[in-house]
């Protein structure tokens, strides 16, 4: 077991590194191009900000790589002979692994960027992150950026498996359902006054709970890939 468990981790991470490597060479791309224009249009006159989500892609690629898992990692794991429960353990380890690094090389990039602007006087660059509403520094970044990648993962992985079990129609239903529910809470009024309290008392605790729900999604994807079969 456990060998075979480190065998699916490291496939896991070998093929993953490029799409990383990807990820991050364009986002720092779009950074220094971004630090760029703002040295430059430093000083001038006018209303210029420059505002960067560091975040917000991170997400997303969180999104898109659990999204996938099912389509690359699940079926070429299955062919080599890992066990269901094997690939659980595995992907539970390496969604939560990959959402520390990159929360934590996100705050690190964060943190020297913001040296270098006060450095270089650069005071019309700011970033944008959901610590602005609670104590904004690298720690608690940190802690929220792996709680949201982590929720990203397991939503996008169980929406995959949904779809591998049930077909374009199954999935499509139960989205649907979820969908009249969400646009019923809006007709209601109930998800305003829900997002109204919730951020009257933002606390760090919330985050604490959207990792608590990502756990909770992990653990219902077992049901699915307990008898997932290769197609």
């Amino acid at each position: 077991m456990g060998r075979q468990l480190k065998g699916l981790l490291y496939f896991f991470i070998m093929d993953l590194r490029y799409s990383l490597m990807i990820f991050w060479t364009i986002l720092l791309g779009i950074l220094v191009i971004s630090l760029a224009f703002a040295y430059f249009l430093t000083g001038v006159e006018g209303d210029t900000n420059f505002v960067f989500f560091l975040n917000i892609p991170m997400y997303v690629y969180a999104g898109i790589v659990g999204y996938l898992t099912v389509r690359d990692f699940v079926p070429f794991s299955i062919k080599m002979g890992a066990t269901r429960k094997n690939m659980f353990i595995a992907i539970g380890i390496f969604f939560f692994l990959i959402s520390v690094f990159k929360s934590l090389l996100g705050a690190v990039v964060q943190e020297l960027v913001e040296a270098f602007n006060a450095f270089a006087g650069i005071d019309i660059f700011t970033f944008l992150h959901f610590a602005h509403l609670l104590e904004n520094n690298w720690y608690t970044r940190m802690l929220i950026d792996t709680a949201m990648i982590f929720f990203f993962f397991m939503v996008m992985l169980l929406i995959r498996l949904l779809l591998h079990r049930f077909g374009l129609l199954g999935a499509g239903s139960v989205l649907g359902v979820l969908a009249v529910l969400l646009l019923l809470a809006v007709a209601r009024g109930w998800i305003f006054d829900f997002f109204r309290e919730l951020f009257a008392a933002f606390e760090i605790v919330i985050f604490y709970q959207v990792f608590g729900i990502g756990l909770i999604l992990y653990l219902i994807s077992f049901i699915f890939i307990k008898r997932i079969e290769v197609k």
